[in-house]
């Protein structure tokens, strides 16, 4: 059966959708169980504590890369494996890549973001697409976990580099700033303008690309209110939660039936599906205090945030902006 898309559900109440009562239900309760009402609190301190609520307010590209390249090295294996291989043997620094670069490097697909595709750099068999430039080449003296993540490392420097012209900070502004405001997709725009070319950074899953934005922009400070509303409804699916929509027959009941993967995060999917449960859940705050009537506006209207995070520490909370 074809799923249905978050906004196939749009205006629907949960008294008249069993199966939608039925997740609702179940995830409240989760939340309710679960859920650190100081969660944004914990992650909004974290950030600040290693400097990247300054290096958002400072522009500071290089702090903001090495935090990236370290937040985005934790895919295709557990936190504690990823986290001890840094912690014995180093990760790359934007100093690093920089200098490198510095340095005219004869590969071609150094050259620029635009030129960067098809290294095919191997770790184990210490082989790439140009082989007659690999001795010469920087790209494979980090000591990073696997060639996959030092082709990211270079593929995230030079789109920071040659799309983000060195200014992070100022290119998601400027992205946020071209969505139109009376969207009636609003949110999901602005997400997309963020996170849509950002995937056309080598070796970054959605999942762990999601989390890391998502901290990043909850680190702006009141100045930019944008960036927190946005980066609180950001959603990362992995393979828990995927697994726990599908064991307690919310997939099944919402007609959105599939295998974890990219299909978690198209129309119909384990991220719209808890977009969905998050409006509707937002909206009971917001009918509470008689701001709102329907779901499609709970997200986009309320002068807060909705927070969705993994199973073991999902969070459904309304958090001001101001």
């Amino acid at each position: 059966m074809q799923g249905h898309s978050s906004k196939s559900f749009r205006g629907a109440e949960t008294h008249s959708n069993p199966n939608l009562a039925y997740a609702l239900k179940l995830v409240h309760a989760i939340c309710c169980l679960a859920g650190s009402a100081s969660y944004l609190d914990d992650i909004r301190a974290d950030l600040r504590d290693c400097g990247i609520s300054r290096a958002v307010r400072d522009h500071d590209a290089p702090v903001l890369f090495d935090w990236l390249v370290e937040a985005l090295s934790f895919q295709g294996i557990s936190d504690a494996v990823a986290a001890g291989y840094m912690d014995q043997h180093g990760t790359v620094r934007w100093a690093d890549i920089a200098e490198a670069l510095s340095r005219s490097p004869s590969c071609p697909k150094l050259g620029g973001y635009w030129r960067f595709y098809n290294c095919r750099y191997h770790k184990g068999s210490r082989t790439c697409s140009e082989p007659g430039h690999f001795d010469a080449c920087a790209l494979p003296r980090h000591p990073l976990r696997n060639g996959h993540l030092n082709q990211m490392a270079y593929s995230l420097f030079l789109f920071m580099r040659d799309v983000a012209d060195g200014d992070l900070v100022g290119w998601i502004d400027r992205q946020l700033g071209a969505v139109d405001p009376q969207s009636p997709d609003r949110l999901p725009a602005l997400r997309e303008a963020i996170i849509g070319p950002l995937r056309n950074v080598y070796g970054v899953a959605d999942k762990v690309l999601a989390m890391a934005l998502s901290s990043l922009l909850l680190a702006a400070s009141k100045q930019r209110p944008l960036w927190v509303e946005v980066g609180a409804t950001f959603v990362a699916i992995d393979t828990l939660v995927h697994n726990f929509l599908h064991r307690t027959g919310i997939l099944r009941r919402l007609c959105a039936d599939h295998p974890y993967g990219g299909r978690c995060y198209q129309p119909g999917g384990c991220a719209g599906i808890l977009g969905l449960l998050a409006a509707q859940l937002l909206q009971g705050v917001m009918d509470h205090e008689h701001l709102v009537r329907r779901p499609e506006q709970a997200v986009d209207q309320a002068p807060g945030v909705v927070v969705l995070d993994r199973l073991d520490r999902l969070v459904v909370r309304h958090v001001p902006l101001a």
